[in-house]
């Protein structure tokens, strides 16, 4: 079935949209902005063993929690999707997908491309979402401002390039994030394509 067809049917459930990029590519800062101009979405905040940066909240970015406390969420099967990430484990709650699905709302997942995946082969219906950086030396460039280190920003160079063969074979819209506020616009006229509500303003 088409995105077309999709949007002329009424929809039973809201619309689940997965947006993916390799580190230092805007993502975060998209979703800030995403969630200002269209604050009805759901944004998931995901479940990971990584230690909290500086600037990073509990429940607020993440859901910080041990990996011991992590596995055992695994085994109940918590989780709609997790994978393990530069040596960390990531996962996103079923309960959260499922029950904002089902209120119509629509919702927003930010994870990695692996993550993706077992969400697409789960909700047929999602709608992938891939960012790309203008180019590798304006991805490093962001890195490096960020504070990495030599070698982790080597080792992200490095699985970015894995991302992205999956990012343009896989997913259905591939936006390059040359501009913010331009890729803002894309991601939600895709939002509004999906949904059918052509009412979301900027």
């Amino acid at each position: 079935m088409t995105s077309k067809q999709r949007a002329r049917q009424p929809r039973r459930s809201g619309v689940l949209i997965v947006l993916s990029a390799p580190s230092g590519t805007g993502k975060t800062t998209l979703v800030k902005k995403l969630k200002r101009v269209c604050p009805d979405i759901a944004v998931s905040v995901s479940y990971t063993t990584r230690k909290p940066r500086q600037s990073e909240k509990q429940s607020a970015d993440y859901h910080f929690i041990s990996e011991k406390n992590f596995r055992k969420k695994i085994e109940t099967n918590f989780f709609a999707e997790w994978a393990k990430v530069y040596d960390n484990y990531y996962g996103t709650s079923r309960k959260f997908v499922e029950e904002n699905l089902n209120k119509r709302k629509n919702v927003l997942l930010t994870i990695d491309t692996q993550g993706a995946l077992q969400i697409k082969a789960k909700y047929p219906d999602a709608v992938l979402i891939g960012i790309l950086p203008p180019s590798l030396q304006e991805q490093r460039k962001r890195l490096e401002k960020r504070g990495e280190t030599k070698e982790n920003i080597d080792r992200r160079l490095k699985e970015s390039a894995i991302e992205r063969k999956i990012l343009l074979k896989k997913y259905n819209y591939r936006f390059i994030n040359l501009d913010i506020q331009k890729t803002l616009k894309k991601i939600i006229a895709v939002i509004r394509k999906e949904s059918g509500n052509a009412g979301t303003k900027i």
